[in-house]
């Protein structure tokens, strides 16, 4: 058992964490202050290539694979959850859809101008009545010569107020359901009928753009079905599976940083005559989150590992999803805990670390999804059909 990165995997990551040190990190507060991330940032992230790190060159990408887009996310964790989750939803979830499923011509159109950075992906799957209950959509599209015409809403969607590309499923037969009725479908901005709707306030991760999509006879190319006509569904769930791992890739990173502030915190702070590190309490918190931190590494890296190496790993990219989010709201837990007083203050960072943790535990579908799921994979081992 090799335990080591390679050495392009150490030089990326390397290079990424020298990178967010120079470029994120002294406009992190900014960041979330005005609610944004600046056009100049996300055009030297491009420039540098973040926006296509695990695709194949071929398309515009870095070739580093999903080890290299975990390793990344882990680094962007450690310094702004708000850059982490317009990248994830970029490229776990948004173009990821795109290089699964796409044809040539679709990786050529799309795919392409995605990894290099020119054009923002978001992910549409979520709807007013249906969120954890994802096979319950309900925005259609109906078939009208050589487009389809799509009718409903979107909610909660990262990146979609600033995306160009958005990845979108659409019910296309009512009576199939999940099982052959949903279709996943290209949509481009500029598309008649395609509009952005409420902008969200959020409690955390406030420089991520999120929002609503609104579709009024929204005019889509037949050309622009992704993957197989009434297997949109599939699409989606193989596509989550690649996001999830990289959700608990920055969650791992989110939790390394509260780690690190709290041990330096701890050095420095004095109490009762001496720094708390010498406190039995601040201790046990230390080492519980240093011992979650090194069982969610080995779980994300050897998650990504399978990926890369063409093993099954669905199961396991929802543990890194499920284990890693909570794993990081405990770590920003203790660190507030830690710093006490100030760490509640508004303008410390471990105040937005602890905002910006809980809603890890919130999408790419809940943590009480990812457990039914895990358990309906375990059963379904011993032959026993979990009734949802």
């Amino acid at each position: 058992m090799d335990f080591e990165l390679s050495k392009e995997h150490q030089l990326l990551q390397r290079a990424v964490r020298e990178f967010a040190e120079a470029e994120i990190v002294p406009l992190s507060a900014e960041i979330e202050e005005k609610k944004e991330i600046p056009r100049d940032l996300i055009e030297k992230m491009a420039e540098f290539g973040l926006f296509g790190v695990p695709f194949p060159q071929e398309y515009g990408g870095a070739g580093a694979g999903v080890m290299g887009y975990c390793l990344m996310m882990e680094e962007m964790g450690k310094v702004s959850a708000s850059v982490g989750a317009l990248l994830g939803a970029h490229i776990g979830i948004g173009s990821m859809a795109i290089y699964l499923d796409g044809t040539e011509e679709q990786k050529g159109k799309y795919l392409l101008p995605l990894a290099k950075g020119e054009k923002i992906a978001a992910f549409a799957l979520t709807e007013p009545g249906a969120g954890s209950d994802a096979a319950s959509i309900q925005l259609s599209a109906v078939r009208d010569g050589d487009h389809f015409i799509l009718n409903g809403s979107k909610i909660w969607i990262t990146n979609g107020p600033i995306a160009d590309v958005i990845s979108l499923f659409a019910v296309t037969d009512k009576a199939l359901g999940a099982r052959g009725g949903v279709t996943a479908f290209i949509v481009g901005k500029e598309f008649p009928g395609f509009s952005i709707g409420t902008i969200d306030e959020k409690m955390g991760i406030q420089g991520s753009a999120t929002g609503e999509l609104v579709f009024e006879d929204c005019r889509v190319p037949v050309d622009n079905v992704l993957g197989q006509f009434g297997a949109g569904f599939i699409t989606a769930m193989k596509t989550l599976d690649i996001g999830r791992m990289g959700l608990g890739a920055a969650s791992l990173g989110g939790a390394e940083v509260a780690l690190q502030k709290s041990l330096e915190y701890a050095k420095y702070r004095e109490q009762f005559g001496g720094p708390i590190a010498h406190k039995q309490a601040i201790q046990f918190m230390v080492a519980d989150m240093a011992t979650e931190i090194e069982a969610l590494r080995s779980l994300v890296y050897r998650t990504a590992w399978m990926a890369d190496t063409g093993q099954e790993f669905r199961r396991l990219a929802d543990m890194c999803k499920l284990f890693g989010s909570e794993v990081a709201s405990r770590a920003a837990d203790r660190a507030v805990q830690i710093h006490g007083g100030m760490g509640y203050m508004r303008d410390y960072f471990v105040e937005r670390m602890y905002r910006d943790a809980r809603i890890g535990e919130i999408f790419e579908g809940t943590n009480e999804i990812q457990r039914i799921v895990i358990a309906t994979d375990l059963f379904r081992e011993l032959g026993v059909r979990i009734r949802p």
